[in-house]
Parts: structure tokens; sequence; C-alpha cells
């Protein structure tokens, strides 16, 4: 399926490594002029070297709202516009159930939350300039749609995010402007949590998985990157205001 995306310019947020990177690449295969943005500049440059022709690198720490706003004006300094958004900036790395605190609340409510909602309050000036079925896809987690033993601050945070993607869907329509957020469940990536999981215990991994998810497996981030990409597109141009679920069926939805 061509996702008619070609020429098009995307801002990943987050995208270095893991499923931000995956989504990079599968949105310049398809033919879209890729900026690519995160907090580290020497992996986010190997990143966008690797993908070549058609993607650039800028270092932002959207978590600050001025940060995200002179990341949105060098991208349209650079390719003009931006037609898709992808907001994937994101850690669990938190406190265990119980043991928060205001100071790591805020700092969990920044990462997951405040770093998408300050993007896309950055970009959507730009994006209703459009002419209509620009989008914007966060990635979220299963996390916030289900008590599953993470840190409450990140689960919160997801939470708080999946409800932000439902309400705004309403009023950026009007703009011409879709919104939606995919929801990940356990995604192996090279550097990530669960290669460290495996790396300490790969028989409890394989419990965990026998146990909890019904097809038995880790996700792949070119998994959760083919999902992002058809959001973007105009072939789900009648898709607005929805979280979709990428667990292997962990949910028991």
């Amino acid at each position: 399926m061509k996702l008619e995306i070609e020429g098009r310019v995307a801002l990943v947020v987050g995208a270095s490594r893991g499923i931000g990177f995956a989504i990079a690449q599968a949105l310049n295969a398809e033919g879209a002029k890729v900026a690519m943005a995160a907090r580290g500049i020497d992996d986010l440059k190997s990143a966008a070297g690797s993908i070549g022709r058609g993607a650039s690198s800028h270092a932002a720490d959207v978590t600050d709202p001025a940060a995200a706003q002179a990341l949105v004006d060098d991208v349209e300094r650079q390719w003009g516009t931006i037609d898709i958004l992808v907001c994937n900036v994101g850690s669990g790395t938190s406190v265990q159930p119980g043991k928060e605190t205001a100071a790591e609340w805020s700092r969990v409510m920044g990462i997951n939350l405040f770093a998408t909602t300050n993007t896309i309050e950055a970009a959507r000036p730009l994006m209703s300039r459009g002419d209509g079925d620009r989008a914007i896809v966060c990635v979220s987690s299963i996390c916030g749609l289900a008590a599953l033993g993470a840190p409450v601050t990140y689960s919160a945070a997801k939470a708080a995010l999946n409800a932000t993607v439902r309400g705004l869907a309403r009023p950026l329509a009007l703009e011409g402007i879709r919104i939606n957020a995919v929801a990940p469940g356990n995604i192996l990536s090279a550097d990530g949590t669960w290669a460290r999981k495996i790396a300490e215990n790969e028989p409890a991994v394989d419990e965990m998985l026998a146990r909890d998810v019904p097809l038995r497996r880790l996700g792949k981030p070119e998994e959760v990157a083919d999902i992002v990409a058809f959001l973007a597109s105009p072939r789900a141009a009648f898709i607005t205001g929805t979280v979709i679920v990428a667990d292997g069926g962990q949910l028991r939805a």
C-alpha cells in the first residue's frame, strides 16, 4: 500500500533511537522529508546520517516550551512547513509505586506529557496553514490504559496523553489537522529496557511473555512505526482522536 506522503515534511521528536528512529526510517522510505529531533546531538546526527538523503537533525529538549518553539522555527526555515508531527518523547523510568514525590511527578510529566503538548502548541499554527489532512501522531503506552505494575507517575502521564489526544481531536479537525496515538506494549530495541532484561534474566522474560502476552513475543520498533506511518498518511484520513493498541494482546481487550 502506497501511503501517499511523498514530498511531505515530517518532524519526528525523540528520533535518535528505538521506536522514534524506526518511525523516521518508515516515513522516509515512503518519500517524506524527515526532520529528526532529540536531546543528544551526536546520536541524532548518526541516526540522520544513516537514513541519508531527505533527513535532517535538530537538537532540542522539548520539555522546555521555548525549545519546542525554536525547533519548529528551525524546521520551518529548513523545510518550509510541517505536514506530519510525531511526538515520541518518553521514559518509563521512575520510582516504585507509593514512593512518588512532587519533584518526581513534575519530572515524569515533563517528559511524558508536557514534551508532547509543548511541541503540539509550537507546531499547530504552522500546520494549520496547510491545505488540510495534516497529521499528529503521539506515541503513548498501554500503561496509560491499564494498571500493569508500571510506575504510577509514568502510567498517569500516558493516561493524560491519551486524554489529550482525544480532547484535541475536535478543535484540531477544524484546522485540517488529525491527531491520533499509538499505545505500544513491550517493544524490544537494541539498547532498550527489554534488551537489558533479556541479558539479565532471559527465562524470566520468556515466562512473562507466556503468562501475559497471547502472541508470546516482544514487539519490534518497526511494527509500531508502520502504524504511525499509516496514521500520518491520507490513507487514514477518516481516523482522528483514536488510541491504537499494539501489544500482542496483553491488554486482553
